[in-house]
């Protein structure tokens, strides 16, 4: 089995990619102190590409994953054909999921696939840089002590 150091994120691609994008910015800004390991930097996918063979592409980033990231905004819940899908091979996968609410939420919020709230030990936190981070590097470690304690949405209490 490969090491697993990639960071999966999961994201609502027609609305929610500027906030993606915007992470990635974080990370390549010398100035900022945030880093993580895309596993989008893998195998690249072509927009004529088959639902089959995104998904098989989508699993094989998985597959090096160590935590993946769900980036909640206002449709996420409704997204089965791709989101929900990589919400269910995630958690098959037992990764650790940190669900990142746009809209600044701390907790789980009713934008919060019920997949996860119903089925997963994970984190929530706002989309603020120091606060994904904090979740980046303390989470995963947590979520392999705890995660029989599922379903349970945990979140930091921030000072």
């Amino acid at each position: 089995m490969s090491y697993k150091n990639k960071t999966y994120v999961m994201f609502d691609a027609d609305t929610d990619i500027r906030m993606y994008r915007l992470m990635t910015a974080w990370k390549a800004n010398d100035k900022i102190d945030f880093n993580f390991h895309d596993a989008h930097d893998l195998n690249n996918l072509r927009k004529t590409a088959s639902e089959e063979t995104i998904k098989r592409k989508l699993r094989e980033r998985l597959n090096s994953t160590k935590q993946a990231i769900l980036l909640v905004g206002e449709n996420t819940k409704n997204l089965y054909k791709f989101v929900r899908w990589e919400i269910e091979v995630a958690m098959s996968m037992d990764i650790p999921i940190i669900a990142v609410n746009l809209c600044k939420s701390n907790s789980s919020t009713e934008r919060t696939p019920p997949i996860l709230k119903n089925n997963a030990y994970f984190v929530s936190v706002p989309f603020e840089q120091s606060k994904i981070k904090h979740a980046l590097d303390k989470f995963p470690d947590e979520y392999h002590r705890k995660k029989s304690e599922a379903p349970s949405d945990r979140s930091y209490t921030w000072k």
